[in-house]
């Protein structure tokens, strides 16, 4: 309770010169992007595996029909170990990211057990990704078991469980390091607080999780998959790149088609393919 009066307080007197820094940085590369309303935007793009490059061509296909300005550096998985970065992901890949500032992935998994250092955590750790924002809330026109829901849930990222730090003991005993550390910890909160200002949020609540498992489930059939998620990805970067109204015609068309029931991908009840779904919500564009 005194740590979290303290940043409470640290917080209301605006002391904190890292996130004000942070926020600056931020919003100057965001004045960068739209300079030029007709100077297209180079942002990197990981389709992934399994659904990924899917997912990933409904979404440059979205953006296509909407007029988004933007030009995509597709960097894919490697087939071998790049030795500078311990995992499938290019050094190059990296790079990209860096140079372009901004980026959109599909889902990436790694082979567990092989040894082979987790893609995610290598973007998260190489690229300092130390906020997940997780947006969630109900779409209108689909009925789930709870009603309007609207959270951001925002999940310090290359700490705590996230360290990758684990080893056998002995046989059949493994041991995982689970990383904290005063400077994250403060980081990730104070991000948590400036969002919270920022989008008119009245609450910010702190949730100790300790049980997180990073197995992930990949039985999705052949152009069966929900585009929906890295979509609203998407529509978050085009906000984040100030092209507000691309973002709002997207999220619009994406809502519109939901609530329409006419097209839906089998995880929401319907028999829609991908492509049906993605041209539905190019229609409503």
């Amino acid at each position: 309770m005194t740590m979290a009066a303290n940043l409470a307080r640290r917080i209301i007197r605006n002391q904190s010169n890292q996130i004000l820094s942070t926020v600056n940085s931020s919003t100057s590369v965001a004045r960068a992007f739209c300079s030029s309303s007709t100077t297209p935007i180079t942002a990197t793009l990981f389709p992934g595996d399994g659904i990924g490059p899917e997912i990933a061509e409904s979404v440059k296909k979205v953006f296509t029909t909407a007029g988004v300005p933007i030009n995509w550096e597709e960097h894919y998985v490697s087939t071998e170990i790049d030795p500078r970065t311990q995992s499938f992901l290019t050094w190059e890949s990296l790079e990209s990211v860096r140079r372009n500032k901004v980026g959109l992935k599909g889902p990436m998994a790694t082979p567990i057990g092989k040894g082979h250092r987790s893609l995610n955590l290598t973007l998260r750790k190489e690229l300092n990704l130390y906020a997940n924002v997780r947006p969630c809330y109900s779409l209108p026109g689909y009925k789930t078991r709870y009603d309007d829901v609207n959270l951001i849930t925002i999940r310090e990222n290359t700490e705590g469980e996230y360290s990758g730090l684990e080893h056998q003991v002995v046989r059949g005993v493994v041991e995982s390091l689970k990383i904290i550390t005063r400077q994250a910890s403060l980081r990730v909160a104070e991000y948590a607080f400036h969002y919270a200002k920022t989008h008119g949020r009245e609450r910010v609540s702190a949730i100790h999780k300790a049980n997180i498992m990073q197995k992930t489930d990949g039985l999705f059939l052949k152009n069966m998959a929900n585009p929906t998620a890295l979509l609203l990805s998407g529509v978050m970067m085009l906000r984040h790149l100030k092209l507000n109204e691309q973002a709002e015609q997207i999220h619009s068309a994406i809502i519109n088609t939901i609530a329409e029931g006419k097209y839906r991908t089998a995880d929401l009840g319907g028999s829609s393919t991908t492509t049906d779904f993605t041209k539905a919500i190019c229609d409503h564009l």
